[in-house]
């Protein structure tokens, strides 16, 4: 069965199910592997929840407008990015040497409590020396999973919107007999 020949839903749902899967290996590594995760860990979380959304609402709608589907395609585009931002500056920090690291901080939920959400953000992106901590998995760590699979999920979402036109405009086209 060749993924790139399915429907449009069956593209989005299969979006939806990746999304849905890597939270619960987030949470199996979180509970499980005792592996407590960092701000950075916590804003590519919140993202991977954003792209599952919105590939769900994308797969149950099914729309037939070209221009719902760009819509679609484009917001998934937009969780991509905040997890390839988001995964590209964990993976900085994690490359940098043990006495440039910045010294560990508070945790996300005081940031929530004790700053305005822009300083809160600035203070998270800054990183701190838990967002350094390298825990591979299958020989990368998991900020390198995450921007591994939140690539190719992003040109997923663009390659069943680009194949699901070319059967639309095939249909859409009807045979003029006389």
């Amino acid at each position: 069965m060749n993924p790139l020949a399915w429907s449009y839903r069956s593209r989005y749902l299969a979006g939806f199910l990746i999304c849905a899967g890597l939270m619960g290996f987030a949470l199996y590594a979180q509970y499980q592997m005792h592996l407590d995760p960092c701000p950075l860990c916590i804003f590519q979380r919140i993202a991977v929840c954003v792209m599952g959304l919105f590939f769900l609402v994308g797969a149950l709608h099914g729309p037939v407008k070209q221009g719902a589907r760009v819509v679609y395609a484009s917001l998934i585009t937009l969780g991509g990015a905040w997890v390839i931002a988001t995964a590209g500056r964990h993976l900085w920090l994690q490359s940098l040497p043990a006495d440039q690291v910045p010294a560990c901080g508070p945790g996300l939920g005081y940031l929530f409590d004790a700053f305005p959400f822009l300083k809160m953000l600035k203070l998270a992106f800054t990183g701190s020396g838990e967002c350094a901590k390298i825990e591979p998995i299958l020989g990368l760590p998991m900020p390198a999973w995450t921007l591994l699979w939140f690539v190719l999920l992003t040109v997923w979402a663009w390659l069943a919107l680009r194949r699901s036109n070319r059967s639309l405009s095939s249909r859409a086209i009807p045979s003029a007999s006389t």
